[in-house]
């Protein structure tokens, strides 16, 4: 199981796509939601289509605490590692990055944020080596991380800037979909893939 990278199955829709993308950069994906194969797993991603209080309520009934292994969060993965959200009432994440997930103003354009945007690199750290600073990447969703500058790597706008990448620890959180963000996305986890093998 060295370097096995589990997408965690917390019944949302979009594993396969995922599980396809990490295999085509050279990763070894497994979707599961078994606490011994999440206990073996090298790295753990949490992929990103659904609601929040279902999944977390799915994560939650595996029972898991997950350990200190890199973790790779997919739009509402993403969102799983803030402290709160307040999709549909207010419900606790994960904690791993302190923030709240928020529904984007009325005031902001259409909701959802659908489509091709940019990234505006605030940091250069390793997930994103080879992004160029204003590479286009593919989102789809109506709330978003509102956390401290320090966890921020890249920014978007979309009527209000908000973030589209962020890392604490061994955590990298993204609000659009790398799967779905062609030749950009697939570097990035490639890059996700080296570090796990690191």
């Amino acid at each position: 199981m060295h370097s096995v990278i589990a997408i965690l199955n917390y019944g949302v829709g979009n594993l396969r796509s995922v599980f396809n993308a990490i295999e085509k950069v050279g990763g070894r994906p497994k979707i599961t939601s078994d606490q011994d194969e999440l206990r073996e797993a090298s790295a753990i991603v949490f992929p990103g289509v659904g609601a929040f209080r279902p999944a977390m309520e799915k994560i939650k009934s595996i029972g898991y605490v997950f350990p200190e292994v890199p973790k790779l969060g997919i739009c509402l993965g993403m969102q799983l590692f803030a402290t709160r959200s307040f999709e549909n009432g207010v419900h606790s994440g994960l904690n791993y990055i302190p923030g709240d997930v928020v529904r984007f103003p009325l005031s902001v354009r259409k909701i959802p944020h659908m489509g091709w945007n940019e990234l505006k690199i605030r940091k250069n750290i390793e997930i994103l080596d080879g992004i160029e600073d204003g590479s286009m990447v593919y989102f789809v969703h109506s709330y978003y991380l509102r956390t401290e500058e320090r966890f921020v790597v890249a920014e978007t706008e979309y009527g209000i800037t908000f973030p589209s990448v962020v890392a604490c620890k061994d955590c990298f959180g993204f609000q659009f979909h790398p799967e779905k963000s062609g030749k950009v996305g697939l570097e990035i986890l490639k890059n996700f893939v080296q570090i796990v093998r690191r």
